[in-house]
């Protein structure tokens, strides 16, 4: 049986039945003429039988501004990285490493701005991200550097109708104090530290990797004794030597997905958590933790090596770091080591 038609009405408001919900449902409806033909656009309010609801939804309709009155805008942020993204003549020079690392910040640019139009980006809008960075500067400086690209790209290659670029001329952080070696006692706080940054922490300095590398391991890259690690400058998989105390490490980690550190079945942990988690419990433990960061695991893994008594070339294979870094940071290995070994090997 029929439901009795509502009682509301008003302008440009028609009731239309739905004869398989056996429901009367509202619509804004405006008609007009081109030439001669009849045109009408309508617009169904979803008012859930709420009359106030409906009220506001129809308001909304008569001032233009229901969302399904939108056109959509054109020169998105989303249209623009889809189109630098599937452009052969960029993506062919571009090395795996530097893709993953454009992907990473526009993928965060994409969050919060797909459908916004690029046109109306301000230069004090981006300022203000990149001051709201600050505690990462070199993640700060590649999302002005990314903003930039993808500006001069719309505007040079795509012919966009974009005026100056507002990621122009803001001062970068630029280059930051190198990252120092972990001492003893900060390694021997991370039995405080929350889980995921102490497996973190085990991954990078036992593989001697990057830490977004070192992170986004699965289990499948350890096979006794040796592992599988990314070389993410070179965009490839090598095969290493696994250390006995990172198989032990990996046997007894409890399985939640296909990654070590798992977000889910299927995905890891983004490197933004774990650095997040990893600032939290650095701050906690007072000022003198401040100058250390997640690379700095990786310094230690060569200064470590160094203070063993590898060669460079033992140590660049296990951290697949440059000879120049190998050699600057063994440097930084105790001196009071090196000296008693080299002693030793007189005698």
């Amino acid at each position: 049986m029929k439901p009795p038609k509502p009682r509301i009405a008003k302008p440009r408001l028609v009731w239309k039945y739905d004869r398989r919900k056996n429901v009367w449902v509202p619509y804004h409806r405006v008609s007009w003429r081109e030439g001669d033909r009849q045109r009408q656009k309508t617009v169904k309010l979803d008012w859930k039988g709420d009359a106030a609801l409906l009220d506001e939804l129809y308001w909304r309709c008569q001032a233009g501004n229901h969302e399904r009155q939108q056109l959509p805008a054109k020169y998105t942020w989303r249209e623009l990285v889809i189109a630098w993204r599937t452009d052969p003549r960029i993506q062919g020079r571009l090395a795996d490493s530097t893709k993953v690392s454009y992907r990473r910040t526009m993928d965060a640019i994409l969050m919060k701005n797909a459908a916004k139009d690029v046109r109306h980006t301000t230069r004090q809008g981006v300022r203000a991200i990149h001051d709201s960075l600050a505690e990462t500067p070199r993640k700060a400086d590649w999302y002005i550097q990314t903003i930039s690209l993808l500006w001069n790209y719309a505007k040079n290659k795509r012919d966009w109708p974009l005026g100056d670029n507002p990621a122009s001329g803001i001062d970068l952080f630029g280059k930051q104090r190198e990252f120092l070696p972990w001492p003893e006692w900060l390694v021997n706080k991370l039995d405080t530290a929350p889980d995921n940054v102490r497996a973190a922490a085990e991954l990078i300095r036992a593989t001697g990797q990057r830490p977004n590398a070192a992170i986004t391991m699965r289990f499948d890259h350890f096979h006794g004794e040796t592992m599988t690690v990314l070389d993410e400058k070179g965009g490839e998989f090598i095969e290493v030597f696994c250390p006995p105390a990172l198989r032990q490490f990996i046997a007894d980690r409890r399985r939640a997905g296909a990654h070590v550190l798992a977000k889910n079945l299927t995905a890891p942990l983004g490197y933004d958590a774990i650095e997040k988690a990893f600032r939290t419990w650095r701050n906690g433990l007072g000022p003198k933790a401040k100058p250390f960061t997640l690379h700095g695991l990786r310094k230690l893994a060569i200064v470590q090596l160094a203070e063993a008594g590898c060669t460079d070339a033992e140590i660049q294979a296990v951290t697949n770091q440059s000879a120049e870094m190998v050699a600057y940071y063994r440097s930084k290995a105790s001196r009071l080591r090196l000296s008693k070994s080299a002693q030793e090997r007189r005698t």
